[in-house]
């Protein structure tokens, strides 16, 4: 075990949730003293609600399959696309397009270094997120809830010091290094004025459970347990069908700020008007019970100028927002807990925590980040084009790479690029068949600086 000598952890977790808890995981189990500080008390309502196989990975890693198993989650076999084949946004009879209402994956269909099974997992985020943590505290790592981390002297000598409140006392700790994964309250980012808004990805949900709602669609029947994206006839706009358990199923809509009203009562009337235009959802949707609250989530996409420096680093959310249509944020978290802890360990070893060692980490990272954004954007900007790549057999893998989670082994995947070049000429020819059917994104809007 590495000596602490007058620090009180060797790493400070600011935040409890799936990114915290993977990285106080990876450095208990590699001997580490770390502390972990979360705001609230678990389990706790939160958004987010689906996986990709990539998460597999990390749960293998931290000996938590087991527990993910026994947690009776729903298995997440795959993913499907729906359309309206009479909305004339989707309809089509060119040839070089394949025909229908809808498009879908299968996991299975690539095999995944590192994944072990044909599924990944949708979740309750409350019951996921607890045990997860308690997982971490198992492991070796203290945890405390309840406990809101309101600053950080990074500068602070000899070691950088976490500011709390016990009641109406201030407090601190001293740790070594300092992993932000705070989710997207971004104290680090805010604090060091790094962040980034997203101009593109001004995106809006407005989400509930249902009880009841009938998930087995004659026309999949045997895709009742998948991921379900509803396109709408409004730019930018789709309706997710999410399993949280065998009879509740969680149905949000994410559209642009310029689709979102203003008041509760105007929101709650929008989100049935945008459901009856998919008469296939509304008929079985109204058969069943609302079990929660609505809730709403807004200013999706953000970025930081850099994600690791001097004696610290960011994880999860507290880095890096992109929008979610690939259930992308969980995986995200993982896999950057993943990749800084590696860099982490090997700092703690020879006792430099120095940005410089932090290098494969930023590196990683922002590849995968970037190829998750890119990916989203022509998702966005051009709907047909990703039917297409799913379904033509000589780009259908190398998409499915990009929805297991696998994003972060090169600067740029050439299916990637063969995308980009198509919207490209597609944007430039305003005779081109499917210039009408361009989303309002552009490809090239936003760079991330970091």
């Amino acid at each position: 075990m590495i000596s602490m000598t007058n620090a009180d952890f060797e790493v400070g977790i600011i935040g409890g949730g799936p990114g915290g808890a993977a990285t106080a995981g990876y450095l208990a189990k590699a001997g580490i003293p770390c502390v972990v500080f979360e705001r609230e008390l678990f389990p706790r309502p939160h958004i987010g609600e689906s996986f990709v196989p990539a998460t597999t990975r990390v749960f293998r890693d931290l000996d938590f399959i087991d527990e993910m198993e026994k947690a009776g989650f729903p298995k997440k076999f795959g993913a499907v696309w729906t359309a309206n084949s009479k909305a004339p946004t989707y309809s089509h009879d060119w040839d070089e397009l394949p025909a229908g209402d809808f498009a879908d994956i299968r996991f299975e269909e690539r095999e995944q270094e590192g994944v072990d099974r044909r599924y990944t997992y949708h979740v309750d985020r409350g019951k996921f997120d607890l045990l997860f943590l308690q997982h971490a505290h198992k492991l070796g790592a203290a945890v405390y809830e309840g406990v809101k981390v309101t600053s950080v002297d990074l500068n602070a000598e000899p070691y950088p010091r976490l500011y709390f409140k016990m009641g109406s006392k201030e407090m601190f700790v001293t740790v070594k290094m300092v992993v932000d994964a705070s989710g997207r309250d971004t104290l680090l980012g805010n604090q060091l004025r790094i962040k980034i808004k997203d101009p593109v990805f001004n995106q809006f949900a407005f989400h509930t459970w249902f009880e009841g709602y009938e998930r087995l669609d004659p026309r999949y029947p045997d895709k009742a347990d998948y991921i379900f994206i509803h396109f709408l006839p409004m730019t930018n706009s789709w309706i997710w069908q999410i399993p949280i358990t065998d009879t509740i199923t969680s149905i949000g809509i994410v559209t642009q700020r310029q689709h979102f009203p203003k008041t509760r009562e105007d929101r709650e009337k929008w989100f049935w008007d945008c459901i009856m235009t998919r008469p296939d959802v509304y008929e079985r949707l109204r058969k069943s019970e609302r079990v929660r609250p609505f809730k709403e989530e807004g200013d999706y996409s953000y970025a930081m100028k850099q994600v690791a420096g001097d004696r610290w680093a960011l994880v999860g959310d507290a880095g890096r927002f992109v929008d979610p249509i690939f259930s992308s944020g969980v995986s995200i978290a993982l896999n950057g807990a993943r990749l800084a802890t590696a860099d982490i360990i090997r700092a703690a070893e020879i006792g430099d925590y120095r940005r410089p060692s932090f290098e494969t980490f930023e590196r990683t990272l922002r590849w995968g980040t970037r190829n998750w954004y890119d990916f989203i954007t022509m998702y966005y900007r051009l709907n047909v084009l990703f039917t297409m790549f799913i379904q033509d057999p000589r780009y259908r893998i190398d998409v499915l790479k990009l929805l297991q989670g696998d994003v972060y082994d090169e600067e740029t995947p050439e299916v990637l690029r063969k995308m980009k070049d198509i919207v490209t000429s597609v944007e430039q020819n305003p005779n081109h068949v499917w210039h009408k059917l361009l989303g309002d994104l552009t490809c090239t809007a936003f760079k991330p600086s970091f």
